[in-house]
């Protein structure tokens, strides 16, 4: 399958250090299977930044190392109460040392409306339950998210 990467810079080699942490699925190397998605994150990192020039990163990915054990895969196929948990610990994890185990995690993106969701959570305002509610009817994009050395190897750039 092809995964595609939206950045300001040409990538040559994933430096773990340079990746963005308190992400959705931790700090690592963010990856979509939707061209466009990519291209507006490209724009979007463009624009934040004030430099470079919008790049999308295209790469070849086998997924049959999704399930032949070589890797530790966490797939989340929709919004749940796993799902939402996950992403708070990853997000607070510079304040809680959060770490999880795996190369590859694969599941919805956290939009703003998600993150706005999250936060009412976080506050007392609604429940995980009513959390999850609110979550499940959205129309979220996947995210495939690489962090080790292991998985980025698994990435063909083309």
């Amino acid at each position: 399958m092809k995964l595609y990467h939206g950045t300001n810079v040409d990538i040559q080699i994933v430096d773990f250090s340079k990746c963005n942490p308190n992400k959705d699925f931790g700090q690592g190397f963010y990856l979509t299977d939707i061209k466009e998605q990519a291209q507006k994150m490209a724009e979007r990192r463009t624009r934040i930044a004030q430099t470079g020039n919008p790049i999308v990163i295209e790469n070849d990915f086998d997924e049959a190392c999704l399930k032949d054990s070589s890797l530790s895969v966490k797939i989340f196929d929709t919004p749940s109460q796993e799902w939402a948990l996950f992403i708070l610990e990853n997000r607070k994890s510079s304040t809680t040392g959060f770490q999880h185990k795996y190369d590859i995690v694969i599941g919805p993106v956290a939009d703003d409306g998600v993150v706005f969701q999250l936060e009412r959570y976080e506050n007392n305002m609604i429940s995980l339950e009513v959390l999850v509610e609110e979550l499940i009817y959205r129309q979220l994009n996947k995210q495939y998210f690489f962090g080790t050395d292991a998985a980025i190897a698994k990435l063909h750039k083309l």
